[in-house]
C-alpha cells in the first residue's frame, strides 16, 4: 500500500541508567514517516533527536539506552508492518544497512579503521546483495562517483584517515545508499561537509528519495537545511516534541517558543549586507543592550607570507617519494589584533592545513610566519614550546581533541599546569571562572567527555584553549558540529571575548553565513590557494572569482520557499591537487579590484 507510512513511532519512551538512577532521553514521542517523503528532525543536542532514530535502529541499546515503552513500526519490503521493538537481534541486522540505511553524524567513528574505504563499502553489498567481489567493486566506485568523491578508483584502497572529514563524510553517505534502503535515517549527514558538497549531498538524496521512493528521516541543526530538504518538520526540546507541521507553516508561523528561538538564532547570509564590523547577534530572549560592532585595531598580530605545505606520496619497495600533494601553494595575508580573518572553501582545499602549518603542528616546506614580530619559523622546539601559550587551537571534533579518561577539570586545567601561569590556590576558581565563560555548569567539571554532547563538548575545547590567555586562536571549523542555539551563543561568546580581551581569530569555516556574521576579512581557498582576499563586505557583496561566485550560490536559504534545484549548482569536478616531483608550481599573483580586495590571477585550476 502506497499510503501506508514506512515508519510509525507510536509513544516513543528511551530510559538510559545512570549511577543517579534512570535518565529519560525520549519521552512519549509519536511521529509518521511516509514513502518518499523527508521528515525533519531539529532540535539541540541532548533533545532526543538521535535517539528516537537509534530506537528505530534498535542500536539505541547499544549505548546503554532502554526501549522503556512505546511501538515501532516498519513497513517491510516484504512481509508487511513489523514492530521493530520485539524483534529479534538477528533480524534487525537483515534489516539494517538493507531496509533501513543510517548516515552516522561523526564519519571517523562510523568508519573502520583498519579496512579500506574499498574493504568498507563492498562489505554491505556482499553480505545483503550477494554480489561478487568485480560486481561489489564497480558498483563501490558507482557510488563513489555518485557522492563526488575525486580519483574514486584511489580512494577504494585508502584507508579513513587519508581522507579529509569532508570525504570520509561522503564515504559514510556512500555506504548507507549502496543497498538502496526504503528508509534512510541521516543522522546530522552534512555537518561537516563543505557548502558546495552539501548542497550537492542534499540534491543526491532529495533526487534519490523521488527517484526510488526512498523515505527519509532527516535530524539536523541546520535550520537552512531543513528549509532546503524538509516535507514536515518535528521540533524536538529536552525528550519531548512540542511542534509539528509542514516546512512551510514552521518558518513562517511557529507556535512554540523554543521553535521561535531556534529560527532567531539561524545566521542568515546577507543580514551583515552594508555593515563594515561583525557584531554579536541578537538572540530571542537575550536581555541587554544592542550589540556593538567589533572594530578591531590596525596593528598587525600575524604575517604570513609565501606559505608552501606539501606532503609526500611515497610508493615502491624503498618507499621513495613519486609525487607530492600540493595542500598550501604560496600562501599569504596579515591578521590585525583583536580582529578576525576567515579562510573558507571545500574540504581538501588545505584551509585546516594552512592553519595547522602556521602553529607548525605541521611543518611548513618553505614560507614566513611572524606572530607579534616573533620569527615562529625561526624557533627551535624549546622556544616553540614557549610560544605556543600564545596561540592556541580549537579543533573540529572535540571528542577526539578531548582526553577520554580525564575529567574535564584536568583537561582545562593542563595547559595552565604545563606552562606553570596559575598557582595551585587559584587553579580551580579560573577553572570554574571558564566553565562561567562558555556558559557550563561547574558541576560538569568532575565529568568525563563521554557524559557530554557534541556542543558541551566544543565548549570544554574552547575553554582549554582561553586558558593561557593566547593572543591567537586558530578555530578550525569550531562550530560546525553545534546546534544552531548552542553554535549562536558560542559564536557571541567568541566575539565578546574577541571584544573584552583583544583576541584575533583565524577563523577556519565552511559555513558562509557564519564566516560573514564574524569576520573581518576573508580569504577563500580553492586547491591550496587564496583565490579572493578582501574585507569581508567586499567579497560577500562583490565576489569576482568565479569559485567564489559558485561558493555564494551553493549556501542554503532559511527559506522553504527558495530552494536550490539540482539545476542551480553546476560545480566542476576538482582538478587533483597531486603533482610529480620536481613539478614547479607557478607562484600566486593577485589583482587588486578594490581596496584591500585581490583577485588571484594564476590560473587556480577552476
Amino acid at each position: 500500500m502506497l499510503d501506508q507510512p514506512i515508519a510509525r513511532i507510536e509513544n516513543l519512551r528511551v530510559e538510559f541508567q545512570t549511577k543517579d538512577g534512570p535518565v529519560v532521553g525520549v519521552q512519549d514521542v509519536s511521529f509518521t514517516v511516509n514513502p518518499g517523503e523527508t521528515v525533519c528532525i531539529v532540535g539541540e543536542s541532548g533533545s532526543g533527536k538521535s535517539v528516537s532514530s537509534l530506537s528505530l535502529m534498535r542500536l539505541v541499546e547499544f549505548g546503554g539506552g532502554d526501549i522503556a515503552g512505546g511501538r515501532l513500526i516498519f513497513d517491510r519490503k516484504e512481509g508487511g508492518a513489523l514492530d521493530l521493538v520485539g524483534s529479534p537481534q538477528s533480524l534487525m541486522r537483515t534489516i539494517r544497512g538493507n531496509e533501513i540505511g543510517m548516515i552516522f553524524q561523526e564519519p571517523m567513528t562510523a568508519l573502520n579503521p583498519v579496512f579500506t574505504v574499498g574493504r568498507q563499502l563492498t562489505e554491505g553489498l556482499r553480505v545483503h546483495k550477494g554480489l561478487g567481489k568485480d560486481e561489489a567493486r564497480a558498483r563501490a566506485l558507482e557510488l563513489l562517483r555518485q557522492v563526488r568523491i575525486p580519483e574514486p578508483e584511489r580512494r577504494l584502497g585508502q584507508y579513513p584517515h587519508e581522507l579529509s572529514g569532508g570525504m570520509r563524510q561522503r564515504v559514510v553517505i556512500a555506504m548507507a545508499l549502496a543497498c538502496e534502503p526504503r528508509l534512510l535515517i541521516a543522522d546530522e549527514p552534512t555537518t561537516a561537509l563543505d557548502v558546495t558538497i552539501q548542497a550537492e549531498i542534499l540534491a543526491l538524496i532529495d533526487r534519490l528519495k523521488r527517484e526510488t521512493g526512498t523515505a527519509v528521516m532527516f535530524i539536523t541543526h541546520d535550520m537552512a537545511v531543513v528549509a532546503q530538504m524538509a516535507d514536515r518538520v518535528v521540533v524536538m526540546f529536552r525528550g519531548n516534541k512540542v511542534e509539528e507541521g509542514p516546512v512551510a507553516d514552521i518558518f513562517e508561523n511557529p507556535q512554540h517558543d523554543y521553535t521561535r528561538a531556534l529560527l532567531a538564532a539561524v545566521p542568515k547570509l546577507g543580514e551583515m549586507a552594508g555593515k563594515t564590523y561583525p557584531e554579536p547577534m541578537r538572540l530571542l530572549g537575550a536581555e541587554g543592550a544592542a550589540p556593538q560592532p567589533i572594530i578591531g585595531s590596525e596593528t598587525p598580530l600575524l604575517r604570513v607570507e609565501g606559505l608552501t605545505t606539501r606532503f609526500a606520496v611515497k610508493a615502491g619497495f624503498f618507499r621513495r617519494t613519486v609525487a607530492n600533494v600540493h595542500a598550501v601553494e604560496d600562501v599569504s595575508f596579515t591578521l590585525n589584533k583583536g580582529r578576525t580573518l576567515s579562510l573558507v572553501g571545500e574540504s581538501g582545499c588545505g584551509k585546516s592545513t594552512a592553519g595547522r602549518s602556521i602553529l607548525r603542528l605541521i611543518e611548513p616546506m618553505k614560507g614566513k610566519v611572524s606572530l607579534d614580530g616573533v620569527d615562529v619559523m625561526a624557533l627551535d622546539d624549546e622556544a616553540l614550546r614557549k610560544a605556543r601559550a600564545d596561540m592556541q587551537m580549537v579543533f573540529q571534533d572535540p571528542f577526539a581533541s578531548l582526553n577520554p579518561q580525564m575529567q574535564l577539570l584536568d583537561q582545562v586545567a593542563e595547559p595552565m599546569r604545563n606552562f606553570g601561569t596559575t598557582n595551585r590556590g587559584e587553579l580551580h576558581d579560573r577553572i570554574a571562572g571558564l566553565f562561567d565563560r562558555v556558559e557550563l555548569p561547574r558541576s560538569f567539571m568532575r565529568r568525563y567527555p563521554h557524559e557530554l554532547s557534541g556542543g558541551q563538548r566544543q565548549r570544554v575545547a574552547i575553554a582549554r584553549a582561553l586558558a593561557l590567555n593566547p593572543k591567537l586562536i586558530v578555530s578550525d571549523e569550531a562550530v560546525s558540529a553545534l546546534d544552531v542555539s548552542v553554535q549562536a551563543q558560542v559564536l557571541n561568546l567568541m566575539m565578546e571575548l574577541q571584544a573584552e580581551l583583544g583576541l584575533s581569530y583565524l577563523f577556519i569555516s565552511h559555513d558562509m553565513a557564519v564566516v560573514e556574521r564574524v569576520s573581518h576579512d576573508v580569504g577563500v581557498m580553492y586547491l591550496g590557494r587564496i583565490v579572493e582576499m578582501g574585507p569581508r563586505q567586499a567579497v560577500f557583496e562583490d565576489p569576482r572569482h568565479p569559485y567564489t561566485q559558485a561558493l555564494m550560490k551553493a549556501v542554503p536559504i532559511a527559506d522553504p520557499r527558495n530552494r536550490k534545484s539540482e539545476r542551480d549548482l553546476n560545480f566542476k569536478p576538482i582538478p587533483s591537487p597531486i603533482h610529480p616531483v620536481g613539478y614547479d608550481a607557478p607562484p600566486s599573483e593577485y589583482e587588486e579590484v578594490g581596496p584591500g580586495h585581490f583577485v588571484l590571477t594564476t590560473d587556480s585550476g577552476y
